[in-house]
């Protein structure tokens, strides 16, 4: 996995770019570009890291990706299989707005919305009931004509600079900004943990992966994401259990512990109330997943 600085191809007469994507699975690096992001995941599942932070992604889920954002939308490992038969769907618009649209957002009339991209330089998940209206604008932006999309596009921005209970992707301050170098070192840390996550890694393992002494690793790891490696690998761990929790198919608790690479129902439980502020039972009851023994 790499941190790449992306470059969105845009048309010269081209502002707001549209991008209709069905393929076997996102693309798998980390990466950021100028533009801000709002993805429709049409279908699919799986894992988005924004920055430091993770979320469970499944279909009909939209998104706000901020300008120079780091993020990957990670798919679960039943797509990479030699035999997967799966597809992801998706509809992402792009739009730089200190390029060609900066005088725009800067009229006076625009104010509320340029307020709204400011606030919103880390991102954001919107809200279930809001996916049905704001997908339905997205589709009018793909389907018209250059002087129809711009307006649709301003009624886009409009409706989601009144909305309300929009859930951050980042808490806490924002990282700062690392060269390309230091971004791919990170990414190519991030993907080991991911590969990973439901081993019993040792820091020495990651560390020797990092090339670096267990101690040099913490510091930088620690310097980077503002976590401690045990920290970031506990909240990769119990992002991937709340997953599997809600599909459903294990058939405990313990189980879907084990599978997510703890060797302790008890440490289980301790960490999984640290990361989500609830145990797995009342996840499960709150959420009205299946019974588990």
């Amino acid at each position: 996995m790499k941190v790449l600085q992306f470059t969105i191809p845009v048309a010269h007469d081209k502002t707001i770019i549209v991008q209709k994507d069905i393929l076997p699975h996102f693309y798998p690096h980390l990466h950021r570009h100028e533009e801000i992001q709002l993805t429709w995941v049409q279908k699919g599942e799986g894992t988005l890291i924004a920055e430091n932070n993770m979320h469970a992604f499944g279909h009909n889920e939209i998104f706000w990706l901020g300008a120079n954002q780091p993020h990957l939308f990670k798919n679960d490992p039943s797509y990479f299989t030699g035999r997967s038969k799966k597809t992801i769907q998706s509809l992402t618009i792009f739009f730089n707005p200190d390029g060609k649209l900066g005088p725009v957002f800067n009229l006076e009339e625009l104010k509320n919305i340029r307020s709204f991209l400011s606030k919103y330089q880390h991102g954001f998940k919107l809200p279930e009931t809001m996916v049905a209206e704001v997908a339905a604008c997205m589709l009018r932006i793909q389907q018209s004509k250059p002087v129809d999309q711009f307006i649709h596009f301003i009624e886009l921005l409009k409706q989601l600079q009144g909305a309300t209970q929009l859930e951050p992707l980042v808490s806490g301050s924002r990282l700062s900004s690392v060269s390309d170098h230091e971004g791919l070192r990170i990414g190519h840390i991030y993907n080991y943990i991911m590969q990973h996550y439901d081993t019993d890694i040792m820091l020495e393992d990651i560390a020797k992966h990092a090339h670096m002494t267990p101690q040099a690793f913490c510091r930088y790891f620690k310097k980077h994401t503002r976590l401690t490696f045990v920290a970031f690998l506990n909240e990769v761990r119990i992002n991937e259990a709340c997953k599997k929790l809600a599909d459903g198919t294990y058939d405990s608790i313990s189980t879907v512990a084990y599978h997510c690479g703890f060797n302790s129902i008890t440490n289980f439980n301790r960490v999984f109330k640290t990361v989500t502020g609830k145990s797995p039972r009342d996840y499960i009851r709150e959420y009205s997943l299946p019974g588990y023994d």
